[in-house]
């Protein structure tokens, strides 16, 4: 899309073709997406309005922002980046180098907690640790407005996000945010029913060969789960029964290998009913259990 290609006009659809290739050969999966994100945020469309208005021609301004929103992911940063948000659990959250973007896997997390803990859905309180965004807090404030839910996180940076998103979605209400080291966050002798957490757990010496979009962007300290990946996991299981109450339930984000592992640190630290479940794509993914009477 340069000045001195042909004096074609450059319309929704030649851009979007040009678009799409240029991602592709720079190895970028999800080309054709993008593209149309990218396209769609300049215009103001949505993807069905891109293919009803194929042949309308952008103007010299539209193309500019085009380019520069055409460079930023040539440079392999995340679209939800780009655009500043993205989808979790039916809501929207703003999103920026401050906290990692939300991914469809951590969905199960809020799945297993909800259906967990089903059967004191009238009234609760939870915990969400190292809450990022907020999406994991807020998509339960809004499932469970009864509840009092509480965000906390080392970031104060990821907070400011996570405040925003509460504001914008309407759950300021029943949501509290504390800035700390996992439970140093929490006030003195308060104890919850369901404790959740999408904790660093990526071993430190594999973080360097993650994706270029994950390495550049998105922030080392939510991703350095020591140098096996389990050492942030293994202090919050240990820490948890200080703030559950009896038969209350911890939930946590694993990696796909962790599995065997973290199910020994639950029991060990005196959990019961101890389950493993699967994300989308049918890798371990959360493991949960309820804190023993004991």
């Amino acid at each position: 899309m340069s000045e001195s290609e042909d004096s074609q006009a450059w319309t929704v659809q030649r851009v979007l073709r040009w678009a799409t290739e240029d991602f592709t050969k720079r190895g970028i999966e999800s080309a054709r997406l993008d593209a149309e994100l990218l396209l769609g945020r300049v215009l103001g469309f949505d993807r069905l309005k891109l293919i009803l208005e194929a042949t309308r021609e952008l103007t010299q301004d539209q193309l500019n922002a085009f380019r520069a929103l055409i460079k930023r992911r040539r440079g392999y940063e995340p679209i939800a980046y780009i655009l500043g948000e993205r989808e979790f659990y039916g809501h929207n959250f703003r999103v920026d180098k401050r906290v990692l973007i939300p991914r469809p896997d951590t969905e199960t997390l809020v799945d297993v907690a909800l259906s967990r803990t089903k059967a004191a859905y009238m009234y609760g309180r939870a915990l969400d640790l190292c809450t990022g965004s907020g999406c994991v807090a807020l998509s339960l404030a809004k499932a469970r407005p009864t509840w009092s839910v509480l965000g906390t996180d080392i970031s104060e940076g990821a907070l400011a996000v996570a405040r925003n998103n509460s504001q914008r979605l309407g759950a300021a209400f029943n949501v509290g945010w504390s800035q700390g080291d996992l439970f140093e966050a929490l006030p003195a002798n308060i104890r919850f029913d369901l404790i959740v957490s999408n904790p660093p757990y990526i071993p430190d010496a594999e973080v360097a060969e993650l994706d270029a979009g994950i390495v550049n962007f998105e922030p080392h300290l939510a991703l350095l789960g020591g140098p096996e990946g389990t050492q942030i996991i293994a202090r919050l299981i240990h820490e948890a029964p200080r703030h559950l109450n009896a038969g209350g339930l911890l939930a946590l984000e694993i990696a796909w290998n962790q599995a065997q592992v973290v199910r020994s640190l639950f029991e060990t630290a005196g959990f019961e009913a101890i389950l493993v479940n699967k994300d989308y794509g049918q890798r371990d993914r959360v493991v949960s259990g309820v804190l023993g009477t004991k």
